[in-house]
């Protein structure tokens, strides 16, 4: 565990429009392990955008979810920000495996 990382929640807040805008709230900071990362580009919308995803290794906490994001921090800035698409816990239960894709950072 050698990456220090925050995570964050999405939160819906109401806009002026009466609709909703998605917020993300930091919920803590944890020691993780950032591996296996690759890449691969995908058409979306009849354009090529490059997906770059990762398996990262957390100690188990009940609030690292899917749809949770997790920014790797160095010194204070933001590095890289991931998205937790699952959580899997190993056979024994004292780690979690985040398959995670990233986002651009917030």
């Amino acid at each position: 565990m050698r990456h220090r990382c925050t995570m964050y929640k999405p939160v819906l807040t109401k806009n002026k429009s009466g609709g909703f805008d998605t917020a993300w709230l930091d919920i803590g900071k944890l020691w993780a392990e950032i591996v296996l990362p690759t890449g691969r580009v995908s058409p979306v919308a009849e354009q090529l955008k490059a997906v770059v995803t990762a398996e990262i290794r957390v100690r188990p906490r009940k609030d690292v979810v899917a749809g949770n994001r997790l920014v790797e921090m160095v010194g204070g800035h933001a590095i890289a920000t991931y998205l937790i698409e699952a959580a899997l816990p190993n056979n024994e239960r004292d780690m979690l495996r985040l398959l995670c894709s990233n986002v651009p950072n917030p």
